[in-house]
């Protein structure tokens, strides 16, 4: 009987919707082998293109090829890159020696135009082959660069729009929200992002296209990654590009452009780390070629780890590394390309341990080949398409250790010393009762399950599985053995059975430990996300909570036995009065009359109480004082804020160094009372990670949530402007382009040469260079009020040359610079752009001096209807962007805050607000309005003569 030939077509048949076999595989730890595992990573172009060309040709287009229409994903990752002699694991092709021929001929051509543009002609069968396999787990570098030019084709500078698609669940990294970049109207590229990719992967010296490989992870278009790549080393900081830099990152929010800066530094720190490895590899002497590529293919730390652990001193030698060394490399081999003229026998060696018998032999064999199967890119892709087509599932259980605790402590006789301790653990353990038998679907467990069971894992409270269905394995087993595996010719049944156990013995000894270190480390990476999301918004919503200007506040600090502390604070921040009262002992009434003494001694009509202990009884001790008219002739309300951190920031070194003076009981007190005048101006003094505005804080990583959070402190300090003559230190700081030292040479300056006149002035504070001034200006406000109040003062000592000299050794000279104010000074407008708004007040025929006016809103309106924007933008050349900007800042009204209502202009045109310029959550239906933001006022509670509270949490 003749053997069908090689060239014409296998067809496997896998059964994934089958409902009979409900095993699980069940696995808790790895085996000993199982931190060996390397994953393989992308050969180079020369040790790899003889590999790709013939699974390209032995593959045809998608209008061509029948596949089973139960089998649509797997038909996508079951390629064969073994040639022609391999065909489809789900379909059944039949292919010519001359198509061949053509489609090798093809696939070269298109990597040649890769090498050239980066580009993949469309429609073309390199195209159609590049989409079917996008959920490979691993390729080589001609499949990398046709990937990363997937999400979107540019000619010149003519930006094409990416046609966003639902992405599979893969294993290798967290599920990515895509960024909608492409459904804006004004975004043009404006660099070409060819060559500045060719220069960064030279200067990075890696396999991968960094430009590419950043579009594909982050789901954004590759210019606009090149151009945010290109902002970001030039130093420029992320609330600079979202307000002065829309037309080149597309219009992105400020969380999105964070989200492409992290995962650029993140493969920056790959690459640096590569070149550690290979340094050291070299030095050992243990460096080769096909080392050194796999090396430089890696596009994560966890691969990079993968490759690099066996090499590492120290480490454990691999069974496959052990069979090596004995020299059975060889016949691995020659099984898989020549089986008929293996024997197994010659390779005994009696004297040699680990190859006294046959049967030595043949398990150094299959460990080689399970070694060989576990790395192969092809192989890992069909499996991992397998567990998506499979329900997987996680399931935490009580640990032994926990149990044997739970009747320890049961049995413990009744011991004071003993019992305290042993009901501590009683009460850990209960925390975690809702995941002592809980099993959920790995595609629909929430992030704070996840969590939630890695802090029971890592306390030995809970025991984590990660469950596979028995029918993977089967179907794992069957397909490598009759098609990616497959023996060339028929072999003696002793040889079919090793391959077979080989087979066996990859799958559970390194593939399955691979799979659920892949979801474990998937599941969490995604959970620690979603944690650091949830601190940014609610520290967002915290931060941009409306001030109440203008009125006397009392803030109170409640408690019991230490009494409410209090502190009268004036309408702008400043200690008027400080004291203790005891409302809640037997002398109420004598406190009473002492709080009425001090709210009509100082006009004060509002009190803010913390809502720590005490507070509820606080609350109705105030309410039943108003609801008695016993302020009149007062009109007294109240309200309940947070005192998150109040007592932490009460005793750190900035509360000290403001109030040196005070007790740290009465700077809680006075910290409580600033947050409703100001909350950014307070809560910037305090630790985020103290304000109590998210979960499992401990659980994630700590550099991670440290560098979010200070990044939404900048963007909302930013955002919202401060005035640079009155604003503090501790604000100053958060300023984008500003750092402690420069904003105390900033505060430095104005004590020793009076209030800034002008933003020019800044240039002459030391340490302020031409960066700097870009980054910061456009934040930093000259308000005209502070600025005449402050000169009704007596006035500084004129500034000196010498003053405003800078260090030695910058090579910059003294520049006198103007000292007359400049009414753009108090709006939004970037300095680099007052020649811009200087020629838009020309051509309506109106002055600097009028912004905010009436008159000029009108104006401005009337000739945006009348022209459009886009028509303005051109007539004083200029971006749409830019101008659009600077009409937000010639109609805001003096004074503007984006964070009260009450201050924006009624029937603003229809343009972007400057609000807008923060994010998209801060926009409604109508431009020109927030929303989000209300005035504050109508949070205090004003009491009737009826006994009705109202409070806010």
């Amino acid at each position: 009987m003749m053997r069908r030939p090689r060239s014409k077509t296998c067809k496997v048949i896998i059964d994934v919707d089958s409902e009979s076999d409900t095993s699980c595989i069940q696995i808790i730890s790895s085996d000993e082998d199982s931190e060996e595992w390397i994953p393989p990573a992308p050969k180079s172009k020369a040790t790899s293109k003889a590999a790709v060309a013939p699974a390209g040709g032995a593959k045809k287009p998608v209008t061509k090829r029948t596949t089973k229409t139960n089998q649509p994903n797997l038909s996508k990752v079951a390629e064969d890159p073994k040639g022609p002699g391999k065909s489809a694991a789900m379909g059944k092709t039949e292919t010519t020696d001359e198509e061949i021929r053509e489609r090798r001929g093809a696939e070269e051509k298109v990597t040649q135009s890769d090498d050239l543009d980066g580009k993949i002609p469309e429609g073309s069968a390199s195209e159609t082959r590049v989409k079917n396999e996008r959920l490979s787990f691993m390729a080589a570098e001609v499949q990398a660069d046709t990937w990363a030019g997937e999400g979107t084709s540019q000619t010149g500078l003519t930006a094409k729009k990416e046609e966003m698609k639902e992405e599979d669940f893969t294993f290798d990294e967290p599920c990515l929200k895509k960024q909608k970049t492409a459904g804006t109207c004004q975004g043009k590229p404006t660099t070409a992002a060819s060559s500045e990719s060719h220069a960064l992967r030279n200067e990075l010296q890696m396999n991968w296209n960094l430009v590419q490989v950043l579009s594909r992870l982050t789901c954004v278009e590759t210019w606009v990654c090149s151009n945010v790549i290109t902002l970001i080393r030039e130093e420029n900081t992320v609330p600079f590009m979202v307000r002065y830099r829309k037309e080149m990152i597309n219009h992105m929010d400020a969380d999105a452009v964070r989200d492409v800066q992290l995962v650029y530094e993140e493969l920056c720190t790959v690459a640096k780390k590569t070149q550690s490895v290979i340094q050291t590899l070299k030095k050992d002497g243990v460096l080769t070629t096909d080392l050194e590529q796999n090396l430089r293919s890696c596009r994560s730390a966890d691969e990079l780890d993968h490759v690099y652990s066996p090499y590492k001193k120290g480490s454990k030698l691999t069974k496959a590394r052990k069979a090596k060394a004995l020299g059975l490399e060889g016949a691995a081999i020659s099984l898989m390309n020549s089986p008929e003229s293996l024997d197994l026998r010659a390779w005994v060696k009696p004297d040699t341990s680990g190859l006294t018998s046959v049967e030595e032999v043949a398990i150094g064999v299959e460990h080689i080949l399970a070694d060989m199967i576990a790395k192969d890119p092809e192989t890992l892709t069909y499996v991992k398409a397998l567990c998506e087509n499979s329900c997987v599932t996680i399931q935490s259980s009580l640990s032994k250790s926990a149990q044997k605790d739970k009747v320890q402590r049961q049995n413990v006789p009744s011991d004071k010393k003993t019992g305290t301790k042993k009901q501590q653990k009683h009460v850990d353990i209960d925390k975690f009762h809702l995941y002592f038998n809980f099993s959920c679907n790995v595609q629909r467990i929430q992030p704070h399950q996840t969590l939630a069971i890695n802090r029971g894992e890592s306390l030995k409270v809970l025991t984590v599985k990660v469950n596979i269905l028995d029918r993977v394995k089967s179907d794992f087993c069957h397909w490598c053995i009759n098609n990616r595996w497959r023996l060339k010719t028929f072999v003696r049944p002793d040889l079919h059975t090793l391959m077979t156990n080989a087979v066996e013995d990859s799958f559970k000894r390194l593939v399955l430990p691979f799979l659920v270190r892949s979801y474990r480390t998937k599941l969490t990476v995604a959970a620690e996300k979603e944690s650091i999301v949830m601190f940014v918004r609610n520290l967002r919503q915290r931060l941009l909570a409306c001030p109440v200007r203008g009125c006397t506040i009392m803030g109170v600090d409640p408690g019991f036995r230490h009494g409410c502390k209090l502190a009268v604070l004036s309408p702008t921040s400043q200690i008027l009065h400080t004291d203790v009262v005891y409302p809640h002992n037997s002398s109420k009434y004598k406190e009473a009359d002492k709080l009425r003494h001090l709210m009509i001694k100082f006009s004060c009509t509002k009190v803010v109480i913390g809502n720590g202990t005490a507070c509820r009884e606080t609350e109705s001790f105030f309410a039943d004082l108003i609801s008695k008219r016993f302020f009149y002739p007062l009109d007294v309300s109240y309200c309940i804020t947070s005192e998150a951190g109040a007592s932490i920031y009460s005793v750190s070194p900035e509360a000290i160094k403001e109030m040196p003076d005070l007790d740290p009981n009465l700077r809680s007190a006075v910290s409580i009372g600033r947050r409703v005048q100001d909350p950014l101006a307070e809560l910037v003094k305090i630790d985020p990670k103290h304000i109590g505005i998210g979960t499992y804080q401990h659980d994630v990583s700590a550099v991670a949530l440290k560098g979010a959070l200070d990044s939404v402190v900048q963007e909302c300090v930013s955002f919202v402007g401060v005035d640079i003559n009155i604003c503090s230190e501790t604000l100053m700081r958060h300023v984008a382009g500003l750092n402690a030292g420069r904003a105390r040479s900033i505060a430095e300056w104005r004590e020793q040469n009076g209030p800034f006149i002008n933003r020019e002035q800044l240039k002459q504070v030391r340490g302020m260079g031409p960066k700097t001034f870009q980054q910061c200006a456009g934040f930093i406000r000259i308000n005209p009020q502070t600025l005449h109040s402050l000169k009704s003062s007596p006035p500084p000592v004129a500034p000196t040359a010498e003053r405003a000299a800078p260090k030695k050794g910058k090579g910059r000279t003294c520049v006198s610079k103007p000292s007359s104010f400049k009414p753009l000074d108090q709006t939004c407008v970037h300095p680099e752009s007052y020649h811009v708004a200087q020629r838009f007040l020309s051509l309506l025929d109106q002055s600097a001096d009028q912004i905010g006016s009436p008159a000029l809103h009108q104006c401005v309106e009337n000739k945006v209807k009348t022209w459009g924007v886009e028509e303005l933008a051109r007539k004083v050349d200029t971006t749409v962007e830019t101008l659009t900007l600077i009409i937000d800042g010639l109609t805001q009204p003096p004074g503007f805050d984006m964070r009260q209502t009450d201050l924006l202009p009624v029937g603003a045109p229809t343009v972007c607000s400057a609000a807008s310029c923060y994010s998209p959550r801060l926009r409604t239906k109508t431009p020109g309005s927030i929303s989000d933001c209300r005035s504050i006022f109508d949070l205090f509670s004003h009491i009737v003569p009826e006994p009705v509270t109202k409070t806010l949490v």
